[in-house]
């Protein structure tokens, strides 16, 4: 199991439907607590449109916003000036 830093706390309001589809969700799953159960539906969420839960030690010029070479993929950011 990873380290649980959970340094940020975020209130979510929910109607009763959408209450009752987590914990429907969370029973079939086995997930321990609702708050598991809704950071697992995030983060598979993120991932189906695409996203991926950033690193918290990753650094910006790893992303070759800030000068670097190119990000976690390898590639690097087309800048005026700067050959790819």
């Amino acid at each position: 199991m990873g380290v649980l830093n959970r340094g940020e706390r975020l209130q979510l309001m929910l109607t009763d439907s959408e209450l009752a589809a987590v914990d429907d969700w969370r029973f079939k799953k086995r997930m321990p607590s609702r708050a598991a159960a809704v950071r697992e539906l995030l983060k598979r969420g993120l991932a189906a449109e695409g996203f991926d839960t950033a690193n918290p030690h990753t650094k910006s010029k790893e992303y070759g916003v800030v000068g670097g070479s190119g990000g976690p993929d390898g590639k690097t950011s087309s800048r005026p000036g700067k050959t790819s």
